[in-house]
């Protein structure tokens, strides 16, 4: 069962996160930042991914640790949940259109972090939400689950829209490479022989 536990506590949050990487996209979101959980709830639906956060951080201060450390959390999640990656797709992209918006997010689970943002947002907030804590995010995801991300934002006007459709287009993307490749029987994907 590719399905993991993490707990992170700091000084500034404390979360903890459950996942099955091959659930049916149930989630049960509780990170004290709602325009957050609406955005993990898009991982969970287009990942089909089983998730639950539960984060209690310094959100007085403002979002930013609750945000990068649940991106970071989520990470650890899916770095043990995959394991050794024998038998996976490897890699996934998907685009993903809202209205006048499109992106597109590519993802290789290498083992090797890195991390490539190209979103020109149209505006600095949504609602209560600063825009640029979506980088800060996926810095934490990428770094601690050992991927390599594209995201690029084609086009989009709405700010809402342009986070949303990265975040549906990061669920499709995860759900292809995590995908099990039937005609590999059980390799892991790489020349090397590891990732």
């Amino acid at each position: 069962m590719r399905q993991a536990d993490v707990t992170r506590n700091t000084s500034e949050t404390k979360i903890q996160i459950s996942i099955n990487l091959d659930g049916t996209g149930k989630a049960e979101l509780a990170s004290g930042v709602p325009f957050l959980d609406h955005m993990l709830d898009q991982i969970a639906r287009h990942g089909m991914i089983d998730l639950k956060v539960v984060a209690n951080g310094d959100t007085h201060i403002d979002d930013h640790h609750t945000v990068e450390d649940v991106g970071i959390t989520l990470g650890q999640a899916f770095a043990k949940a995959v394991g050794d990656k024998a038998g996976i797709t490897r890699y996934g992209h998907s685009y993903v259109p809202l209205d006048e918006t499109l992106s597109r997010v590519v993802i290789d689970f290498s083992g090797r972090p890195g991390l490539e943002f190209n979103v020109p947002f149209t505006r600095a907030r949504v609602g209560d939400f600063d825009v640029d804590l979506s980088i800060e995010f996926f810095r934490g995801f990428v770094n601690h689950a050992g991927v390599t991300l594209h995201i690029d934002n084609l086009r989009g006007i709405n700010a809402h829209h342009q986070i949303e459709t990265v975040f549906k287009a990061f669920g499709r993307a995860l759900r292809m490479a995590l995908a099990v490749d039937s005609r590999a029987s059980g390799a892991i994907p790489s020349t090397k022989g590891s990732l």
